[in-house]
């Protein structure tokens, strides 16, 4: 239901669109509601409606950090790089995200699952080190039990998966 008032709301905004100045981030950001992220088709398709050329448009997205030019993965994870995490050792908590993921900072994984940024604080300071995956937040991490936490969302897809191809069956 959200995806129809976004789809209705980017192409109202494309249709009413009368050359006014500031108008590009509006419509950037209702694509990226629609979408998810902002992708070439919406780039292109903007930049017809509005004469701004894809370049300058690509400028825009790219300056801006509340933009994607990719999809989300099913779970977004944030990982605190504030003060009381970083002496509370996020540098090891990112490292071994990175290195269990097999992503970078502001990557998404292969399969599409995961998405993983850094955030300047999640405000749960007495939990550090702490990340948030999706709306939930997981604190006093290790590794070890980073890699359990990660190993669990995997498993729930697996979970999931298998019980779609079960009903599927029946």
């Amino acid at each position: 239901m959200k995806t129809a008032t976004s789809q209705s709301s980017f192409n109202y905004r494309l249709w009413r669109y009368d050359g006014a100045p500031g108008e590009l981030i509006p419509l950037l950001q209702s694509a990226q509601d629609h979408f998810g992220y902002v992708p070439r088709r919406a780039i292109s398709h903007i930049s017809g409606v509005t004469g701004i050329p894809e370049s300058d448009i690509y400028g825009v997205i790219t300056f801006y950090s509340q933009f994607r030019l990719q999809p989300m993965g099913k779970y977004v994870i944030r990982a605190c790089a504030g003060t009381a995490c970083h002496v509370s050792g996020a540098r090891m908590i990112i490292e071994t995200i990175e290195d269990e993921l097999g992503i970078e900072v502001g990557d998404t994984s292969e399969d599409g699952l995961f998405t993983f940024n850094t955030v300047a604080c999640i405000g749960c300071c007495s939990l550090a080190p702490v990340i948030m995956i999706n709306d939930d937040t997981h604190g006093r991490l290790t590794p070890a039990s980073l890699r359990k936490l990660l190993k669990g969302y995997r498993r729930k897809i697996g979970e999931s998966t298998e019980t779609a191809v079960e009903a599927v069956g029946e």
